[in-house]
Parts: structure tokens; C-alpha cells; sequence
């Protein structure tokens, strides 16, 4: 692993304006390098501090870090407090008129709803919670669409202490139900349906059809609210409208103080095979990370129109809609539909309209946005951005340089965060008023976060070469355990030959500047005749031709190389017309590969699709394209898939 071989070659770096560092909340590295040396030299008392300045706390917490148990680390374990306390309450007195949630539904209408509002429905919804016997510690698993009443459903959760599991609405019935019996709910929180792209999709079947697979005893509520106004089968034993538990219910709900420890919220990984993964994080670790990487990343002010695209249903959605955003009182967008309807204009009218001042989205959703439109941005006003962030995979050079002078006018930092569904908030990210920043980079670590790149033996890789990216020392944020499987979190994450380091299943290396690159996942990286590569340097190499929006990589057995590389290309123009032009062009694009990389790593085959294998969330489904690559039957839940049959079209060989 140690001989990952880094091919990306760039140079470009942009520095923060004087007028951008002046008004950062970290100002200029030696800022930013003083937070990182008062880590090194006291590290739990670093985060103490921070945990007092940012909390609010019911009973204040006298120790910091307990690692006798590790991997099971406990923070602030003696404290107590309630995270909707922090992320409400505590703006009533400063600021409640100011808005919480800005709404955007599909069809355009706005919905605006204050921290005196949303305060008052979440204790309205937690009285309703209580109402049908549902307490501290009792699991329930929400199912909704992008809403306002999303938040309110995991807010009120947290207000009474049951530990909510959100499964996203593009889930099918089936991997809801391995959720819902993992868990053991009590309850669920759906709604009727949704509406995506004008179009309105059925939620409450997919219920239905996953409590009567059995083991769903526990299951004794479903709530459910109206949304599209579609004909929904009814249980009067276990079912109740939304409205009907919400209107009859008080808007006072004193919270439910719970310990640091206490499970905030379980999260499914997406795309795991066999048995879900429940990822657990803890109440105040998890509430703290949010927290600071708002103020230290995204640089927040009270000023800010925040808008961050991510489903709830997805980790980025928990730290950067449900939670992060509330409790540093900041006003959020929120937008219920796809960024390409009613045209692919959508998320830059949106920006316009609402003043949007600091933007967070996917690269797969920017490659789809260059792809539909790359000069729409240009029609509107974007005047209003300061901040541009990606999150949920590396970006590429290309990408990020259309985004940096396009969409934010080459005047607004982009901050490229790493993290994960583990870590629960930012590791490794630019703060955008301390460092310059390069395309394709997430930079340095954030104060307080050991990151390093260790060889398979767990040693560090000091030189430029690639490795296992690893975090040296327990944080606050950090996955508590696997919701019942303690021995999986033990081996997955905390394996012995890492030395007692938290290992992240991806490859990175670090450059001259010590920023770091992240090459893929572990598992993406392909051994090509005795060199190992990451994928992603392979994609960004396709993704900066000028015929190429967007590319996905993936290895296949080669009884000589070991590995062969296999391309998925998709075309800013239309797909190929024949097998000649489509074999000229995949020739084209294998020599332009040779040429910015070097010939290893020139694909051996080149699919052209109109599109490729992702969720309803952006992400592109790899497993599903290494399938298709070796030729394999497809045996994975294609449910959650916006596009399924775009199989088909990458099945097609050209070699």
C-alpha cells in the first residue's frame, strides 16, 4: 500500500483576499497554526474549552476524554444537556424572529418559518411523540421527504431523548425494513409522498410493505404526513395523521436532559452490503463538531443565508441542515425538489431569490450542472455568494475551477471537506480565511484532528507516496460503536495492525505543502502491472477533456496486469451515433489519458452512458459499476437508484 502511486499533477493555487482574511473567524495560518499547536500540547483540554464556549449545558461535564475502554472512547461522559434545548431555546431570547428555514418546495412556493415558529411546532410534535408513549431511549426511524417537518421530526426526537434513525426517501421497502428491525423502533415518521421534479412519488407504501415483512413487532406508531394528498392505506391501530397528533398538542415541551453519551441519532451507511451499519454518534461530541467546523469552515456569521443541498437522510443533512446550522442560529435554505427542475437553472434562480450567501453541494451534482448548462450560472445574480463548499467525494481540477470562476466569480473561497457518515462533522477541509487553496485538495486537518497516512504495518508515510488515511487520536465527533455489533466497529475501524489509530478506508498522500489528496477509497485503488493508482486521479484526468463531463472508474480482473482499468464516460454532447465514433472517440480519450497521466494508466476499456449509476443523492454507486465491468449479474438493490436503466447502456463494450 505504502507504493501508491500519486499521477495528478497540479499547480494552481488561489489565496484568500485581504478583505476575506480580515473578516475570517480564522484569520491567516499563523491562526490557525497556534489552534493547532494548542491541540498538540493539551489536547483534552483543547476540547474542554471548546466544549464550554459552545455548549450550553444543563450540568457541566468534569471530565474530558476517557479512553480505558477504547476503541470506546467517552467524552465529557458526566455533563448533561439536550441538543434541541441548544439548537432552539437559546436563540428565544436573542433573535426570535429571525428565520430559521427558508423553504423551497418542488413547485417554487416559499415557506419561511422563525426560531420562535420552529421552536414552538418542535415541542408541539415532541407532546405528540410523549402522546403515543414514545420516550427517552426508544428508537424511531423517520422516512420523509426534504421538509421543514424532516427537521422538526429529528429535533423533536432529540427534545425527548429517543434516538431517531432517518433512512432516505429514495430507499426501498426492503432496506427500510432491515433498518426499522437492526433498530428495533417503536415508531415511524413518513408521510404520504413527496414530490420530486414535478412529480409526485408515494412514501407511506414503502412502509406498508416493509412492516408486513415481519420482525417489526416493536413498531407500534406510524405517523404520518400529508404532503401530496395520494390515497394511502390505513391501520387504525398504528396509524396517525401528522396533523391530528400535532394540533392537539401544546407548543411547551420542556426538553429531556440527557447524558454527553446518550445515542443522539443511529445512521445507516449507504451502499453497505449484508447487514446495514448503524452508525452511532454520541449527544454533545457530535453537537460540538458541528459546531465548530460551521464557525471554523464555512467561517459563519449572523449575516449568512446558509445552503447546504443535502438530503436529511444523509449525514450531511443531520450535521449541516438538521443540527449545525440551528445551533449557531443561522438562517438555512431548504429545498424539497432536484436541481433540474423546472430547468437546470434551479439551484442558481434559488441562490438569486434567497440571497444565498454560502453554498454546499456534491461535485456529482456540479459535473451534472456543467453538463446541462456550464454558462446558466451567468443569467443570474450569484452576487450574493461568499463561500462555495463540496462535500461527499473528491472533486476534480476541472470541476472546482468551473465552480471557483463561474459560479462564485473567482472571488469566493471553495472549501473541499472531507469527512464521513463516522466522523459526523469536517476533518480535513481548507478554513477558507488561513489557507490558500489548490483544485482537487481538502487541504490540512482542523485544529484538534490528528490526521496522518500510515503504510499497511501502521507506520507514517512521510514522503510523497500514498497510504491508509488515518486519524492518530480520539475526537469529540467521532462514531461511538456499530448500533449492536461492537466486535464490527472493533475491526472495521480500529484494526490492530493500525495501532490503536482510527482508519478511514481511504487513500490519500500528501503533497509538499503537507495538503492532502484523497485518491479514493481503499478498495478503489487498482493494481495495474505492480503500480497501484487511485481511481480518482484516473477520473479527474478524463473529466478535464473538453468532450467529458463526468467519469467513473473502476478496476476489473486482467490475467496479465493484474487489473484492468475501466472507464464509464459521460459526454457533455450526446452519446456516440455508432460503434465506429464511439470506438474513434474512446481512442481519443485513452491517448488524452496517456498524455496527462501516462500510459499505465490509460483505460483499457472506455463505456459511453448517457449518465451514470447514482443515488437520489448524487452519489455514484461504484459497486454496481464494478458489476457491470466484470460482466457480473446485478444482485444489489437497484431501488435507490435515480437512473436504473442506465445499466444497460454500460454494458456496452468498447474496447
Amino acid at each position: 500500500m505504502s507504493n501508491i502511486q500519486s499521477v495528478l499533477h497540479e499547480t494552481r493555487v488561489f489565496n484568500p483576499t485581504d478583505d476575506f482574511v480580515k473578516q475570517a473567524n480564522v484569520s491567516g495560518m499563523a491562526s490557525y497554526r497556534a489552534m493547532c499547536d494548542a491541540a498538540a500540547k493539551d489536547y483534552a483540554g483543547f476540547w474542554a474549552n471548546l466544549a464550554r464556549e459552545t455548549i450550553l449545558w444543563h450540568k457541566p461535564f468534569t471530565r474530558t476524554l476517557d479512553e480505558s475502554k477504547a476503541p470506546f472512547y467517552k467524552w465529557f461522559e458526566d455533563g448533561e444537556l439536550n441538543v434541541s434545548y441548544n439548537c432552539l431555546d437559546r436563540h428565544l431570547a436573542t433573535q426570535p424572529e429571525k428565520n430559521a428555514i427558508i423553504f423551497e418546495a418542488d413547485d417554487g412556493k416559499v415557506t419561511k418559518v422563525s426560531y420562535r415558529e420552529l421552536h414552538g411546532r418542535v415541542c408541539q410534535f415532541a407532546n405528540g411523540l410523549k402522546s403515543r408513549g414514545i420516550k427517552k431511549g426508544d428508537r424511531v426511524i423517520v422516512y420523509m421527504p426534504m421538509s421543514v417537518e424532516a427537521v422538526v421530526a429529528m429535533q423533536a426526537c432529540a427534545r425527548i431523548g429517543a434516538i431517531h434513525s432517518v433512512v432516505f426517501g429514495g430507499f426501498s421497502s426492503k432496506s427500510l425494513h432491515e433498518r426499522i428491525t437492526d433498530a428495533q423502533a417503536v415508531a415511524v415518521i413518513t408521510a404520504d409522498g413527496q414530490f420530486r421534479g414535478g412529480k409526485a412519488m408515494a412514501l407511506k407504501p414503502a412502509v406498508d410493505e416493509a412492516l408486513s415483512l415481519g420482525g417489526c413487532k416493536a413498531v407500534h406508531t406510524v405517523i404520518v404526513y400529508r404532503r401530496t394528498g395520494g390515497e394511502v392505506q390505513w391501520d387504525d391501530n398504528t396509524n396517525v395523521w401528522w396533523h391530528d397528533l400535532f394540533n392537539s398538542q401544546p407548543s411547551a415541551c420542556e426538553p429531556e436532559w440527557v447524558g454527553a453519551e446518550h445515542p443522539l441519532f443511529i445512521l445507516y451507511t449507504s451502499g453497505s452490503t449484508g447487514k446495514p451499519k448503524g452508525v452511532q454518534h454520541s449527544t454533545a461530541g457530535y453537537l460540538l463538531g458541528t459546531m465548530v467546523s460551521l464557525q471554523w469552515v464555512f467561517d459563519y456569521k449572523p449575516s449568512d443565508i446558509f445552503w447546504c443541498t443535502a438530503d436529511v437522510g444523509w449525514i450531511t443533512g443531520h450535521s449541516y441542515v438538521a443540527y449545525g446550522p440551528l445551533a449557531m442560529g443561522a438562517t438555512q435554505v431548504i429545498f424539497e425538489g432536484v436541481p433540474t427542475y423546472p430547468d437546470a437553472g434551479r439551484f442558481w434562480k434559488m441562490i438569486q431569490d434567497h440571497k444565498v450567501t454560502t453554498f454546499y453541494t456534491a461535485p456529482t451534482a456540479i459535473r451534472s450542472l456543467i453538463k446541462l448548462g456550464g454558462d446558466l450560472p451567468k443569467q443570474y445574480d450569484l452576487s450574493s455568494l461568499r463561500l462555495l463548499g463540496t462535500v461527499g467525494e473528491p472533486i476534480n481540477p476541472e470541476a472546482w475551477m468551473w465552480y471557483y470562476t463561474v459560479v462564485g466569480q473567482s472571488r469566493c473561497p471553495i472549501v473541499d471537506t472531507w469527512w464521513q457518515t463516522e466522523t459526523g462533522c469536517h476533518m480535513i477541509a481548507p478554513l477558507p480565511g488561513a489557507m490558500p487553496i489548490k483544485p482537487g485538495t481538502c487541504t490540512l486537518p482542523l485544529p484538534g484532528i490528528m490526521a496522518t497516512i500510515v503504510n499497511e504495518a501502521g507506520d507514517e508515510v512521510h514522503d510523497q507516496h500514498g497510504g491508509f488515511l488515518v486519524i492518530k487520536k480520539p475526537f469529540p465527533s467521532q462514531i461511538r460503536t456499530i448500533w449492536g455489533d461492537p466486535e464490527r466497529y472493533k475491526k472495521g475501524y480500529f484494526p490492530e495492525e493500525m495501532h490503536g489509530a482510527y482508519l478511514a478506508g481511504d487513500s490519500a498522500h500528501r503533497d509538499e505543502d503537507g495538503y492532502f489528496w484523497i485518491m479514493g477509497r481503499i478498495d478503489d485503488v487498482l493494481n495495474v502491472s505492480g503500480h497501484r493508482l487511485g481511481t480518482m486521479e484516473i477520473e479527474s484526468a478524463l473529466v478535464s477533456n473538453p468532450l467529458v463531463a463526468e467519469a467513473a472508474v473502476v478496476g476489473k480482473p486482467h490475467e496479465i496486469k493484474g487489473e484492468a482499468v475501466v472507464a464509464f464516460v459521460v459526454l457533455k454532447g450526446s452519446r456516440p451515433a455508432d460503434a465506429a465514433a464511439a470506438k474513434k472517440l474512446a481512442e481519443e480519450l485513452r491517448n488524452w489519458v496517456g498524455k496527462e497521466i501516462g500510459p499505465i494508466a490509460k483505460p483499457d476499456e472506455i463505456r459511453f452512458g448517457e449518465n451514470l449509476p447514482k443515488t437520489r443523492s448524487g452519489k455514484i454507486m461504484r459497486r454496481l459499476l464494478r458489476a457491470v465491468a466484470k460482466g457480473e449479474e446485478i444482485t444489489q438493490d437497484v431501488s435507490t437508484l435515480e437512473n436504473p436503466a442506465i445499466l444497460e447502456q454500460l454494458k456496452e463494450v468498447i474496447k
